[in-house]
Order: structure tokens, then C-alpha cells, then sequence
């Protein structure tokens, strides 16, 4: 009669074959299929427990089949919140229980406009834009001061866009839509007469950009293009036109701009034409946006409507008449009024540098974020929702367009309500057709469905698998450890998965996911795989096999594990993130381990029929590398029995007290030594040996050869002879 071992041995040494060779019978190959076709179509507890066969096929494949008829049990467990250590099945001493429901999303992915990584990406790109804004100001302002002394002529100033853009900015006029030939003729127009092409347009602002250049009506300049006051103004006019936020360096500009400009003004409507200017006022004086600027011209014209709506100060401030013009002799303001308008712009500005923390819109925003449901939650201003402290503060909106690079006056609010509706994997919607990354980005951002509704953020590898990997890392890492080194290897794994977490929120092709090594070899660590047996090339080749063609790479190896890698992203044949793979109670890699336990598990019953001892054997040697403390042996009927009999001890063993079990087998077996295939092959040659002693298989002589270790025939050679006498 063949020994356990060397029945062993048949198995384990051809394990792939001997696999493969149970999932082609005609049964489990049925029931395999049948459950590859079906599980996808589940949604709840409820149906999968009342489709019996895939019921019954999961429970097996996770050992559990003995509980198949306990369903109100079992829809528990499957219904337990594995992220609360007290829920139901994270309570239960068999971690078989939270294995099973950790194969299964039934309480399905988080649906959210924005998860915690894309929220914390947009609002570091908000916080950064304020750096960004003023880094951009002051480089184009260096530009546009040394460059501006090289100008010879009209056509060189208007040859250089940087130069010109910088100049209509300052004066608030569009760099698209202003012609060059058009400037031209405003930039060589004399001034003096009142017949020139510059004094005929009536507009001031034309006015004053032409008199912020000395160009002839030839084009050429006789002297400087500029002088040193001449580009204050317009340095100073640029960084007040660009600035969205304020900022010391800003109410620097202000002042040098209305001091520069306001003794050149003869009119209210000149000065209303200024919107800096117009700015400069309502700080000064304490205006809002809600007081319009009929307000502020009526003040500055009438001290009777400037007393009734509360605007006196500001018309004494000035000194036009009623009907907006100036006395001969008089000027717009003279320096005592400026002084004090100054002064009072000054100290009101500076209350707002105070306040223009983001602090406080960044907690707004996490605030409201966190309770958006759809877009029309997400538009919702911050005067119309249940706060009465935020205001004052930028909208949500106008901050993740901000983020993105986008001015809010870009795009209205129905368009942003279009790009959120569109879905930025189809290249013929709508925010692909706008032929801009920036939106792309900004949409990205975001899970909205095309209805408008939160969805589950699409990332390539689910959060709930992400969860999975973080646990399996973590677990695998710091698997034997104790005391400080148990203590360095938790802060670093939490580190690697801090990591993990982030970037996998960012990745959106396979590529990129294998470029980063961290990422890989947390990944393949979590699978229990190290991460030097295989290189670049391989994995390149595992991910880009189709895990639908049994014959494609990755299903060809004979580690299952890499497919089951392979099958835990969302990305699609060409390695780009897709909706597509991403499953509904179980993921593509949840259901090949299902599949691939399954046919394990058949493969250790049907050995069980000929030789109980051959089972437990390949079940030791599954459950081996999983073992971290001898709590785990005690804890599993299995191994109990394997320990026991590897050992011969009695089961009454099992009636000491568990601490006191627990020393017996630490004293028995070094739990580190499961780690080691060798270590456990040889625990595995004694409990063979011991089991053929104990129920009278094989042969005494060969069982107490293995056991003693006196046995010149290696195992090799065992095999062959049975395979030989069989033959």
C-alpha cells in the first residue's frame, strides 16, 4: 500500500497539473463556469443566497461548506462591515468568516462626488494656485521690464505677444479680440489732436494705454518707448488686473496705480471707466459688489444722494460737480484727499490680506463637499445653503476651476454642469470636445454619473480592493514580528500604503502603475509574491493578457496568484482604467480566487476520499505560510488535528486551558519555520509518518524511515517506485 507521503508527493509535486487537472472535470468545470456567468449578475445578499449554485460553489471554495445551510448565519457574516473590528464576522475566532465577506462588496463601494484623495489633490492644487498666481505675475513682469527698453518701433512692440498681452492687461483689455492693426493706430496717435484716430474712439481706456507709450505717428520712438513712470504704471496696473487674490505686494500696485492715474482724471465717467480705479474706491470706502457703480457716480456727483445712501466720505473726497465734470482749475482730487483716500485704502486692505487665508475656504469646501449627492448640490452657493458664516467665501465651483487653471469667468455654470454630466473615458463627449486638459482634469475630479448623481469614483483598483491589499500587505509584513521590530514594521507598512492609497487614486493606465516599484511590489507583497522573482517584461506581459483566453500568458503560469493580481485592476485589454472590469459584488481578481480556491479545495476532497491524511497534508501546507501565531493551529479543526497527530499527542490536549495549549505548541513548532517551504515539507514528512503509524497505511518501515530521518531512499525515489508499482 502507498505511503501518505508519497501520495502526497504525487500531488504536491505536480500541484499545477494535479490542479488542472480537477478544474477539467466535467463537474467542477460546469459549476465554474456557471459561476463565472453569474456572479456578475448578483446585487444583493438576497440573490446570491437564493441562487443556490453559486451559493454553494463560494462556500466551498472559502471552506465554509459544512454552513451552507446556516443562510440567516452567513447573510450576517456577508452583510458585516469588515472596517468596524466588532461587526459581526470580524467577531467570529474563525477567520474563514471575514475572508468570505471580504470576497464579496455586498455592501458596495462608497458613492461620493469626490473621495478623500481626489478632494485633498484639488484643494493642494487650490492652496498652490495663490503661489502659482503671484510666481506668474512677477515673471512676467521681470519680462516685460527688460525687454520693454529693446523696443525700436510700434511693429516691435506689437510683434512680441508677450510684451503687447502684458500691456492690454494692464488695462483690462481682451488679448483675443484686440487687433494689432487696430492698437496701431491707437498706439501712433497724437494726442494733442483732438482729430487723431485715439481721441475720435471716445473711449478713455485707449486713452490712457496710448499715453502710457511715446511712439511717434511714424512708429518709431524718439527716446524711450517708456519712461520709468510710464512702466510703473502699467507694471503696477498689470498686477492689480491680474491678482484674484490680495496680497501685500498688490495693495502696493493699487496705490502706485491710482496715484499715477487719478490726477489724470477729468470726469466721473473717466474714472467709472477704470475698473481698477472703481476697485481701489470700494476698498477705500468700504463698498460691496451688491453696491453698484450707478451708486459710487452718483455719490461722487451729488452730496444730497451721497448723504441719503450713506456715501458722504467718498464724495468729499472729490471734487466733481453735478454733473460729473471739473471747475476750471480743479483737479479730480488734490494730494491732501489722495493722501486720505490712501490711507483709508491701506488700512482697509490690509483686513482683507488678513483674511485671505484659505484656511477657512478649504474647510468650507470639505464641509459642504462631504454632503454633495449630485451637481445641483455641488452648485449650490454658499448664500443659499443652511450657513450664514460662509458667504462671504469662493463658491466650490469657483474653486475647483481655479484648481484646474480655470478663471470662473471662463465657463458658466450650465457648462459646468456639462462637463460633469460627460464622461471623460468616451472621446466624443462633451468635455473631451472642448479640446482642453484643463477640463478634462477638472471633471476628473469628480464622480458624477450622466445624470448628475454620485457614483462611485472610478479608480484603477476600487477602494474596497485597495482596502484588501492594505490589509494583506500589512498582515504579510508584519507576520511573526514582536515588540519594536513589530513597532517599525507597522509605521513602515503604513507608510507604503499611505502611499498605495494615494497614488492608486491618481493612476489611470497600467503603465503607469508598473513604472512605479513601490506600487508593484506592494501589490505583489499583498499576494504573498516577491516582487524580485519577476521582472518588468513579465508583468508588462501579465497585464496586457486577456484574462478571458485561458491560453493568454498570464493564465498560463502556474502560479494562479498573478492572474488574480492581474484581475483586481479596472483596466481594460489596452491597459487603460475602464468601468468595465470593475464588477458588481465581486471583482474580476475576488472571482478568480474564488474560482482558483474552489478547485483547491476539490482537489484536497477528493484526496480526502482515498487518504484523509493526504488532505490534511495539502491543507497544511495551503494554510502553512498564512500561520502567525499558534493561536491560528488552535483555532482551525485541521491543522488542530495535524499538530496533534504530527506530535502524538492526544486530543484531549484540546481540553487544557488555550494559553496553556498555546506554549505547547510554540514548544513543539517555531511558527517563523511555516515561512519556510523546506521547514514545512519536513513538518509534513513526520505527520505522514506518523499518520501511517497511527491508521496502518503504507508501510511501517518506510513511515519510521521518514519519521527518524534514517532513510537512505529520498522522496524522489519513493514517488517513482509507487508510480512505478501502479504502473
Amino acid at each position: 500500500m502507498v505511503s501518505t507521503y508519497v501520495s502526497y508527493l504525487a500531488v504536491a509535486r505536480n500541484l499545477g497539473a494535479s490542479l488542472s487537472n480537477v478544474a477539467s472535470q466535467a463537474t467542477v468545470a460546469r459549476d465554474s463556469a456557471y459561476y463565472t456567468e453569474n456572479i456578475g449578475k448578483v446585487t444583493t445578499v438576497d440573490d446570491f443566497m437564493g441562487d443556490y449554485k453559486l451559493y454553494s460553489y463560494a462556500m466551498k471554495a472559502y471552506g465554509l461548506d459544512d454552513m451552507t445551510y446556516a443562510k440567516a448565519f452567513m447573510k450576517k457574516v456577508l452583510e458585516s462591515d469588515l472596517s468596524d473590528s466588532s461587526s459581526f464576522a470580524n467577531s467570529l475566532s474563525d477567520s474563514r468568516y471575514a475572508e468570505f465577506a471580504a470576497a464579496f462588496k455586498f455592501s458596495g463601494e462608497t458613492k461620493t462626488a469626490q473621495s478623500d484623495v481626489q478632494r485633498d489633490n484639488l484643494l493642494d492644487a487650490y492652496e498652490t494656485s495663490f503661489d502659482t498666481e503671484a510666481d506668474d505675475i512677477a515673471d512676467e513682469t521681470d519680462y516685460f521690464e527688460e525687454n520693454i527698453s529693446s523696443v525700436t518701433s510700434v511693429d516691435d512692440f506689437l510683434s512680441s505677444s508677450r510684451l503687447k498681452n502684458y500691456a492690454l492687461t494692464a488695462f483690462g483689455l481682451s488679448t483675443d479680440y484686440t487687433s494689432s492693426s487696430f492698437l496701431k493706430e491707437v498706439l501712433t496717435s497724437d494726442l494733442d489732436d483732438p482729430d487723431s484716430f485715439v481721441n475720435q474712439l471716445g473711449d478713455d481706456v485707449y486713452l490712457s494705454l496710448a499715453k502710457a507709450f511715446n511712439f511717434s505717428e511714424d512708429g518709431s520712438t524718439d527716446g524711450d518707448v517708456m519712461s520709468e513712470d510710464q512702466i510703473s504704471l502699467v507694471t503696477s496696473g498689470y498686477a492689480v488686473a491680474s491678482s484674484t487674490t490680495a496680497s501685500s505686494d498688490t495693495g502696493e500696485a493699487y496705490d502706485t496705480y491710482f496715484a499715477a492715474e487719478i490726477g489724470n482724471v477729468t470726469s466721473v465717467d473717466q474714472l467709472m471707466s477704470d475698473d481698477k480705479l472703481v476697485g481701489y474706491l470700494r476698498i477705500a470706502y468700504g463698498l460691496t459688489d451688491d453696491e453698484s457703480d450707478t451708486f459710487i457716480s452718483a455719490a461722487l456727483k451729488s452730496a444730497d444722494i451721497a448723504d441719503a445712501i450713506g456715501l458722504s466720505d467718498l464724495h468729499d473726497a472729490f471734487n466733481f460737480d453735478e454733473d460729473g465734470a471739473l471747475a476750471d482749475g480743479d483737479t479730480a482730487q488734490t494730494s491732501e484727499q489722495t493722501a486720505t483716500t490712501t490711507a483709508t485704502f491701506d488700512e482697509n486692505y490690509q483686513v482683507l490680506v488678513a483674511n485671505t487665508s484659505t484656511e477657512d475656504a478649504t474647510d468650507n469646501y470639505t464641509t459642504r463637499i462631504a454632503s454633495v449627492t449630485s451637481i445641483d448640490d455641488f452648485l449650490v452657493s454658499n448664500a443659499d445653503d443652511d450657513d450664514d458664516d460662509n458667504d462671504d467665501l469662493p463658491e466650490m465651483w469657483e474653486m475647483a476651476l481655479r484648481a484646474y487653471g480655470i478663471d470662473s469667468t471662463e465657463v458658466s455654470r450650465s457648462e459646468v454642469r456639462k462637463i460633469l454630466e460627460s464622461d471623460p473615458t468616451d472621446a466624443k463627449s462633451y468635455v473631451n470636445s472642448l479640446n482642453d486638459d484643463r477640463f478634462v482634469a477638472f471633471r476628473k475630479a469628480f464622480n458624477f454619473d450622466s445624470d448628475g448623481d454620485v457614483t462611485v469614483p472610478l479608480q484603477a483598483m476600487s477602494e474596497s480592493v485597495v482596502d484588501d491589499y492594505a490589509a494583506y500587505y500589512k498582515q504579510n509584513k508584519t507576520r511573526y514580528l514582536e515588540g519594536d521590530k513589530l513597532t517599525e514594521a507597522t509605521d513602515a507598512a503604513d507608510d507604503e500604503i499611505s502611499y498605495f492609497r494615494e497614488q492608486m487614486a491618481t493612476i489611470t493606465t497600467a503603465s503607469e502603475f508598473l513604472a512605479d516599484d513601490r506600487l508593484v511590489s506592494l501589490a505583489l507583497e499583498a499576494k504573498g509574491l516577491d516582487p524580485d522573482d519577476v521582472t518588468s517584461d513579465q508583468l508588462k506581459k501579465m497585464f496586457s493578457s486577456d484574462l478571458d483566453d485561458e491560453n493568454s500568458y498570464v493564465n498560463k503560469l502556474d502560479d494562479n496568484r498573478f492572474a488574480q493580481l492581474v484581475g483586481s485592476f479596472n483596466f481594460d485589454q489596452d491597459g487603460n482604467i475602464s468601468a468595465d472590469p470593475t464588477g458588481t459584488v465581486q471583482q474580476r481578481g475576488d472571482v478568480l480566487d474564488t474560482i482558483d480556491s474552489y478547485v483547491r479545495l476539490t482537489l484536497e476532497d477528493d484526496q480526502g476520499d482515498s487518504n484523509t491524511g493526504v488532505r490534511l497534508a495539502l491543507y497544511f501546507q495551503r494554510k502553512a505560510p498564512e500561520i502567525s501565531s499558534a493561536y491560528g493551529i488552535l483555532g482551525d479543526s485541521a491543522l488542530f488535528e495535524f499538530f496533534t497527530t504530527t506530535f502524538n499527542l492526544s486530543s484531549y490536549v484540546s481540553n487544557m486551558d488555550v494559553d496553556k495549549q498555546a506554549a505547547m505548541v510554540d514548544n513543539f513548532i517555531d511558527i517563523k519555520d511555516l515561512a519556510d517551504p523546506d521547514k514545512v515539507d519536513d513538518l509534513i514528512k513526520r505527520f505522514t509518518a506518523m499518520y501511517d503509524m497511527a491508521n496502518g497505511t503504507g508501510t511501517t518501515s518506510t513511515a519510521l524511515s521518514i519519521l527518524t530521518g534514517s532513510a537512505t531512499i529520498s522522496a524522489d525515489t519513493l514517488l517513482a517506485m509507487a508510480q512505478l508499482k501502479s504502473g
